[in-house]
């Protein structure tokens, strides 16, 4: 790590990519230039790209999401970033998405949307 990564801020940029498989889509090449963006804006620094595909609802049965609880649980992230809530979660389960963020916070690790609409948002209220 170089003197200014150490400074910044370390963060995952988390993307669910399309059903399809296709880890290059349109839609995944826009969430990770948009996650760059914001991150390059505020001052943090990626660690890592975790992507997963669409599909299925409770994130813990994501692998991706799985390698994102691991990097909270030992403190090498001190935010995740989603594109908008319901990369974590679909509406239709809003309260996995909401059980998430909780879990995140108990470990010192936030949310933060890095589409622009939301992007002044912070972590989901428990």
């Amino acid at each position: 790590m170089t003197p200014r990564e150490q400074t910044a801020a370390p963060v995952v940029l988390y993307v669910c990519a399309d059903r399809a498989g296709r880890a290059s889509s349109e839609a995944t090449q826009r969430a990770e230039a948009e996650g760059q963006a914001f991150a390059q804006e505020r001052g943090l620094t990626i660690t890592e790209v975790v992507t997963d595909t669409y599909g299925e609802s409770d994130p813990v049965r994501r692998s991706g999401w799985r390698r994102v609880r691991q990097l909270a649980q030992t403190g090498d992230v001190t935010a995740v970033l989603v594109r908008w809530p319901s990369v974590i979660a679909p509406e239709c389960a809003s309260d996995l998405r909401h059980r998430e963020a909780a879990w995140l916070r108990d470990h010192g690790v936030r949310v933060q949307y890095t589409w622009a609409p939301l992007s002044s948002k912070s972590s989901e209220a428990g």
